[in-house]
């Protein structure tokens, strides 16, 4: 299997005043098709950073990421953009739905960019597996925050992705359907070979990992002794 995201000597520096932030310190990272890798650590410890910039949504200060075998730091701005809506499906803490769109035309707009045609049943059989085909016509307002999470997940996965990242995708869900949602990204992961990274501060969320890394003061570090559930 090969690598969908490789990250070389990775580091993120910020400055604070006349102080040296080191939010990540040479991280060196891999995630394969078909694997599903949790990433755990405190608040603060450089998580939501390594994920922003393991999708290109900031860059690194030094290092390289290659997305599905094409090194992602060099390019323009517009071929980064081009390449992230290709590759890679985002799943992050704040929903991002488009407020004036039903939550179906959420979907139906990325339709429009692909210029697909009658995509009525993938936009059901995605919302149906996710428990929420009944909200299809209803507006991000009124959602509760657990809905309108998981419409998010559902947008994420709908351009089918090979890079699937997830940042604190169970947060606003109860405990039912955040394990079902991890087992929804899982499945994803194994039986579409897609590599999925989710970072978590829920310990409860790891269990159906490959592999597990926490973070810590920027630097990350593999957990080989976490409980794993088949």
């Amino acid at each position: 299997m090969k690598d969908m995201l490789k990250m070389t000597n990775i580091t993120k520096t910020f400055k604070q005043g006349n102080q040296e932030i080191h939010a990540l310190k040479n991280i060196n990272f891999s995630v394969k098709q078909g694997e599903f890798i949790s990433i755990i650590g405190p608040s603060g410890s450089g998580k939501s950073t390594f994920l922003t910039i393991s999708g290109g949504l900031q860059s690194p200060t030094t290092g390289d990421i290659a997305i599905n075998n094409t090194s992602f730091t060099n390019l323009s701005e517009k071929k980064r953009a081009t390449l992230r809506f290709k590759e890679i499906g985002f799943i992050l803490q704040a929903s991002n739905l488009i407020p004036f769109l039903t939550i179906k035309e959420q979907f139906l707009l990325v339709e429009k960019v692909n210029k697909a045609k009658n995509p009525t049943e993938k936009i059901e059989n995605l919302l149906r597996s996710l428990d929420i085909l009944d909200l299809q016509n209803k507006y991000p307002k009124d959602l509760s925050g657990g809905e309108r999470q998981r419409v998010a997940i559902a947008r994420a996965l709908y351009n089918e992705p090979s890079l699937i990242l997830a940042d604190e995708p169970t947060a606003s869900l109860d405990t039912e359907h955040a394990f079902e949602v991890v087992k929804l990204l899982v499945k994803e992961a194994h039986e579409k070979n897609k590599a999925t990274v989710m970072v978590t501060h829920d310990k409860r969320m790891i269990q159906w990992s490959d592999r597990v890394f926490e973070m810590y003061d920027g630097e990350l570090i593999e957990i080989f002794d976490f409980q794993k559930e088949a």
